[in-house]
């Protein structure tokens, strides 16, 4: 595990991340849920080692599957990165929110922790100092000492059989966690 993510819990967000999340979803090929029926059932954070990109993947059922929803949430604009929008959250301020596959930092994150056999980083809620579970727990599968880890990384997007191919795979990541009182496990990233 690398570092903690601090989390706000008695923040204010406005819009919600759900609420944010919803115009920008139905204009993604890859997702065939409802807008108006989001629902976040899991997450985990990923810690920028500069401490300043909040790199946030939530898993949210719409429609009866379940999508892999990386975000990257920035004090400022990202040039060419993919801008959901913007969020104002009570203690950190305007939030610009971007496709965290098109930002930089998220993805040499979920590199180097699909590569070295990380996991998700730790959270703690900053009003309290207290730790809070995450709802995913992740781990990368290393990759082994003499592979080229530099690659194509591919996000599996829908959490389903079909979607999670891992053929010639050099490494993964992959969650587990519970739904509907049902673990599971699901393949969220390919390292080719």
């Amino acid at each position: 595990m690398s570092g903690t993510a601090d989390v706000y819990t008695q923040a204010t967000l406005s819009p919600s991340k759900l609420e944010l999340l919803a115009p920008w979803l139905v204009q993604q090929s890859w997702f065939e849920g409802d807008a108006a029926d989001l629902e976040r059932v899991a997450f985990f954070r990923f810690v920028d080692p500069d401490g300043e990109v909040g790199l946030d993947s939530m898993l949210i059922a719409s429609g009866g599957a379940i999508y892999h929803v990386p975000v990257t949430w920035r004090g400022s604009e990202l040039e060419g990165g993919e801008l959901i929008g913007t969020l104002e959250h009570s203690e950190l301020g305007t939030r610009y929110g971007y496709d965290a596959t098109t930002d930089p930092v998220y993805v040499s994150e979920l590199v180097r922790v699909i590569t070295e056999g990380d996991t998700g980083s730790a959270i703690t809620n900053v009003e309290t100092g207290e730790p809070l579970p995450a709802t995913a727990e992740v781990v990368g599968s290393g990759v082994t000492p003499g592979v080229d880890a530099q690659g194509a990384v591919r996000l599996i997007r829908v959490l389903d059989a079909e979607h999670e191919d891992t053929h010639a795979a050099r490494g993964v990541l992959t969650a587990t966690w519970t739904h509907d009182g049902v673990e599971r496990e699901d393949v969220l990233a390919v390292l080719r």
